[in-house]
């Protein structure tokens, strides 16, 4: 929050006589007790806030606690901080959009007499909308959720229902879940839900409790209701009032659901929806399907850098931020929020889509063309929605106006488009626009506002109706015209009775207090005070000069006013008139908007593909159970984009029965996480229907993303690391099948090396023959490269639909200075050493320490200071403590080593001195060395 400082100087004070400030204590002590409830009381020019919301209001956006001011005194006193109208908007921003886990309220009154006026919460920002967006773009659509959970021994059964009060969208879904609630969180991330309602649960059960982890994770609010709103009763009822078209439909719909017709039934009355009757007729209902979308969890999303977050240095650091290149104001980005949360499966609409962004990457003019003119068009789906709701005025009318005169242009455009997509673009662009475009839809609207809005002064900031419009209006207006001349001549006549030059010596003002008046200087007072006397009534002797008005001017500037305020009355009627009769066009606006919305976001995406120093190329995609996943040169968007970076291209071959599971072995900092990230990131994209960033691209659907990487702690929630890494594995084993992805950076390491080796190697072991699903797992555990050399136990055709490969990101050691250089490149084959003192190396570690490393580690293990990673993958494939050896090669080292130990045993060490024991030791292991030369199993010891 920057310039809270200057902020909290600027503070505004709090000023209440004993009486006033008496009244607001005791009304204050009577309100109940809600710690999710931030509370702001109007006072005009600011607000206040008071007790517990004053201390976390000063604490968290003032940072200091000498913003604080007591009201009253003694035992009653009470915290009070003020909080000026454009802090007040900050804040509500901030509880709303960005922390979601408050409420707020804002009471308006005096004394002891406030009511509450306007509520918000993060899924229903309800009356706050005008507030929150008056200097910002919406950029993404609140939901609410509501759950009705019907807990079994082996899982349970989900009702969910949701609103999207925005976009007035009422939705049902009745799913199974497993005990990490794995659906309901990828169905939570990808409805974009802010808030969740629940039953109130009479004890805490384990499960009750892993389902408020999860919607923990996804930063969701919970909120708690009674059981008894989670009702079906008279659902039928309200939803035919609310939703459009005849009831039977709904009524079929909702039949179809046991749990999930409840949980809408508490959305309905929580949202209160049937309190408002411009709601009525005007929602949507639909079924809402986990199969139509990739699932994405919350530890994905924050994995794959999907969404922006407060800490990114840049907007390039997360794919929201790249991919945002929209020109519309707000549709754009919503649009495109909510397709980074639900890739398609469907690989006909993915097509569809990567068809339209390659038309527009080859037409550069059309592209162009068509971004300018979508930089016109306004937030048309707010304005609709605030249409409906008759919250506004002609200015948002004639904003519709003004991008409704923009369309012509982009049907123009897109006409001018003869490539190999214009039958595409014609039926899911040009047909439509002609369709709502036409003299029964829009150009309707259009009519209505050229005849009704006076566009000339459109230029003066002002929004008026026109005169000639109404027949009433026209006649006021004449009237006063003609009110204004006889003033005008009246002003000339005065100035020559008293021989003054008009508007140079005689002025003529008009102000809210005398109305019409003359005024002249204080210099010229004295050659005409005479006459003032007699003629005139002074009003007012100022600095700036004498007022004074006659009989006749008094009783034109009555006149005048009476007429202006029947003017302004009429412009009032005339104006809610033409709001109600544009109301009437938004369905065609919905539409409109759905269009140019997505016309603006595919724009996006090429401008995108077009614009990066490397370009990006549209991608191959396969059904789910056909094909392999082959990326050649990719590279990680985010990554590239940063300045600082030139970024190195990898091959990434997920190929069925050869390398559909990858285990990724290399030093730290050389690149494995942005690797299997990018694998990741570049399939997303693809699904959304964008262009991805490599040479050339293959995919086969996905259904799902699963990540576990990282090691954030969540001891705020209990939850070690280890915990948490073990948590997010059952997620995978529990969620994951052979068609989704598995992208898995480290795993095991928060225990002991042994128990943590184990886990991994059984996990492992299990994705490999149960899950069968594309995996690339990147781990320090070198002895995991074993797994590529482990026969299964199943028959050898069954082998064939997982192929484990090893694979390795390569370094170089310079062998006099033992000094680590990053090659960046993933290569085939296991890495043969660790690199972890290399790494301190370069953090700056103290020498000694390093050295001290060196040493204990070669007593661990055989730690060769200038080994170099082999590209020779049939070599050095497997653990780093065993070399492959046949059975013959070990039967010949064994007898050779039980001869050296016979030898060494037999030695008369008694009889000999130091220097002779030391002398015919060193024989015997020299004689041992020779005979180990032709035998690798021997070697090991040496």
């Amino acid at each position: 929050m920057e310039g809270n400082f200057e902020e909290q100087s600027k503070l505004p004070e709090l000023k209440l006589d004993a009486k006033q400030a008496q009244g607001f204590l005791s009304f204050f002590k009577k309100l109940p007790n809600d710690p999710r409830a931030v509370r702001f009381f109007d006072r005009r020019d600011y607000y206040t806030a008071h007790g517990e919301n004053a201390t976390f209001i000063a604490k968290t956006y003032y940072h200091t606690t000498t913003a604080l001011r007591q009201l009253g005194s003694g035992s009653n006193s009470l915290s009070s901080v003020s909080v000026s109208k454009n802090m007040f908007e900050t804040i509500a921003r901030d509880l709303l959009l960005e922390r979601t886990d408050h409420t707020i309220e804002l009471y308006e009154g005096s004394g002891s007499n406030w009511r509450l006026v306007k509520s918000g919460t993060p899924g229903n920002l309800g009356s706050f909308e005008d507030v929150l967006f008056a200097n910002n773009e919406m950029q993404d659509s609140p939901v609410v959720v509501a759950l009705s959970p019907y807990f079994r021994e082996n899982g349970c059964t989900i009702g969910l229902g949701y609103i999207d009060l925005t976009k007035r969208v009422l939705g049902l879904a009745e799913f199974l879940d497993d005990s990490h609630f794995t659906n309901t969180e990828s169905t939570l991330v990808a409805l974009g839900c802010k808030e969740c309602l629940l039953p109130i649960e009479s004890g805490k059960s384990n499960e009750s409790r892993n389902l408020h982890d999860a919607l923990t994770r996804c930063g969701v609010m919970l909120t708690e209701r009674k059981k008894t709103e989670f009702k079906t009763r008279d659902l039928v009822e309200d939803l035919g009032r609310l939703v459009k078209g005849s009831k039977e439909p709904v009524r079929d719909l909702v039949s179809a659901f046991e749990f999930a017709s409840g949980a809408l039934g508490a959305l309905l009355s929580y949202a209160e929806l049937l309190a408002d009757e411009s709601n009525y007729g005007n929602y949507t209902i639909c079924r809402y399907n986990l199969e139509s979308y990739m699932r994405l969890d919350s530890t994905a999303m924050r994995a794959l850098n999907v969404m922006e977050s407060k800490t990114d240095a840049n907007k390039n650091f997360s794919l929201f931020g790249l991919m945002n290149r929209t020109c519309t104001a707000g549709m754009g980005k919503r649009l495109l929020h909510m397709w980074l949360k639900q890739p398609l499966l469907d690989v006909k609409e993915i097509n569809s889509r990567l068809d339209l962004v390659q038309a527009f990457v080859e037409d550069t003019a059309l592209r162009q063309d068509l971004r300018q003119h979508l930089k016109r068009i306004s937030d048309i789906e707010r304005l609709m929605h605030n249409l409906e709701k008759k919250r506004v005025g002609l200015q948002h009318i004639v904003k519709l106006y003004q991008s409704s005169i923009r369309l012509p242009y982009i049907k123009s455009a897109l006409e001018h488009y003869d490539g190999q997509f214009s039958s595409l673009i014609k039926d899911r662009y040009l047909d439509p626009l002609e369709f709502w475009t036409d003299d029964d839809h829009l150009n309707k609207f259009i009519g209505l506002v050229e005849t009704s809005v006076d566009l000339d002064q459109l230029e003066n900031g002002e929004y008026m109706i026109s005169s000639s419009y109404d027949p009433a209006l026209s006649a006021l207006k004449d009237e006063q015209e003609s009110l204004e001349r006889q003033i005008h001549n009246l002003h000339k006549q005065t100035a020559n009775d008293l021989d003054l030059p008009i508007d140079k010596a005689l002025k003529l003002d008009k102000g809210t207090q005398f109305g019409h008046v003359f005024r002249i200087t204080k210099k010229e007072e004295p050659k005409i005070r005479k006459k003032l006397t007699t003629q005139f009534i002074v009003l007012e002797t100022r600095k700036d000069g004498v007022k004074f008005t006659n009989t006749k001017l008094k009783k034109l500037g009555d006149q005048y006013q009476k007429i202006l305020e029947e003017y302004k009355n009429c412009q009032k009627e005339l104006v809610n008139r033409v709001v109600q009769t544009a109301a009437t066009f938004c369905e065609v606006f919905g539409s409109l908007a759905g269009l140019l919305s997505e016309l603006d976001v595919l724009l996006s995406f090429a401008d995108l593909a077009s614009s990066c120093p490397t370009p990006y190329t549209r991608p191959d995609i396969t059904p789910a159970d056909e094909g392999d996943i082959i990326f050649e040169g990719s590279r990680h968007p985010c990554v590239e984009a940063q300045d600082w970076v030139n970024f190195i291209p990898n091959d990434c071959k997920l190929v069925r029965g050869k390398s559909w599971f990858q285990i990724i072995t290399g030093p730290n900092m050389g690149g494995k996480s942005t690797f299997i990230r990018q694998v990741g990131v570049n399939i997303l994209m693809a699904q959304v229907g964008s262009f991805v960033p490599c040479d050339k691209a293959s995919i086969s659907v996905r259904d799902c993303i699963f990540a576990r990487v990282g090691a954030g702690d969540c001891q705020l929630r209990g939850v070690s690391t280890f915990m948490q890494e073990m948590l997010e594995t059952a997620s995978i084993l529990k969620g994951a099948t052979d068609k989704s992805l598995i992208i898995i950076d480290e795993l095991g390491r928060g225990t002991s090396t042994y128990d943590g080796f184990g886990l991994a190697w059984a996990i492992c072991e299990h994705l490999v023959e149960v899950i069968k699903a594309p995996t690339l797992f990147a781990t320090h555990f070198h002895e995991l490269t074993a797994l590529a050399r482990e026969t299964p136990n199943h028959e050898p055709h069954e082998k064939q639909t997982v192929g484990v490969a090893n694979y390795h990101v390569s370094a170089h050691i310079d062998s006099a200075s033992r000094k680590l250089t990053m090659l960046y490149k993933v290569e085939p084959g296991a890495c043969d050493q660790s690199f972890g003192i290399h790494v301190a190396e370069f953090a700056n570690f103290p020498e000694s320490v390093v050295t001290l490393a060196r040493e204990k580690a070669a007593e661990l293990e055989d730690f060769s200071p200038t080994s170099t990673i082999t590209n020779d993958a049939q070599k050095e494939v497997g653990s780093k403590r065993k070399r492959e050896c046949n059975q013959d090669d070990m039967s010949r080292g064994a007898a050779r080593a039980h001869q050296f130990l016979k030898e060494f045993s037999d030695l008369p060490l008694d009889k000999m001195d130091l220097k002779q024991a030391l002398q015919q030791v060193n024989k015997l292991k020299d004689e041992l060395q020779k005979d180990a030369v032709n035998c690798s199993w021997l070697q090991q010891f040496f």
